[in-house]
């Protein structure tokens, strides 16, 4: 299933979106020009993962010493602030947890392809065309189940 989030212009940098695909909630992060989903279930006790702060990395050369690296890379749950990676879901608190899933993200525009859809072939009639010219862009979540990797653990969905 794929979920429209928003026109892209609706959509700056540095802001995230909630969407509702049934029961389940999905924050929509765009960082720069990238985009980021996640499930917004934190794995560790089930608080809302996507309303949490985003930061990006710290590296440290010294005791005492630190510095940000980067755009916003990982968002901490606001319940006890568990952080994850947005690219990934990987925790990086709690040996063993389990990643939050993630899911592809693309920007579509809504103008037709040239490719024919389903593996369909054309028939023999042509219906009359007109022009059309659309603008728009808009951010899509897919939600579509993954291919299992060879070698990934049951239940190990990205």
């Amino acid at each position: 299933m794929k979920i429209v989030v928003a026109r892209l212009d609706e959509f700056p940098p540095g802001e995230r979106k909630l969407v509702q695909a049934g029961r389940r909630s999905i924050g929509v992060f765009r960082i720069g020009d990238r985009f980021y989903a996640l499930n917004n279930f934190c794995p560790h006790q089930g608080g809302p993962l996507c309303v949490g702060r985003t930061k990006p990395w710290v590296q440290s050369s010294a005791p005492g010493e630190f510095q940000m690296v980067g755009e916003e890379a990982l968002v901490a749950c606001p319940w006890h602030g568990w952080e994850y990676d947005l690219a990934t879901g990987q925790s990086f608190l709690g040996p063993g947890e389990p990643p939050v899933r993630t899911y592809d993200v693309t920007v579509e525009s809504d103008e037709p392809s040239a490719e024919p859809k389903g593996g369909r072939m054309p028939g023999p009639y042509v219906a009359e065309t007109f022009p059309v010219h659309v603008e728009d862009a808009y951010v899509v979540v897919d939600t579509s189940p993954r291919p299992v990797r060879p070698g990934a653990a049951p239940g190990g969905e990205k």
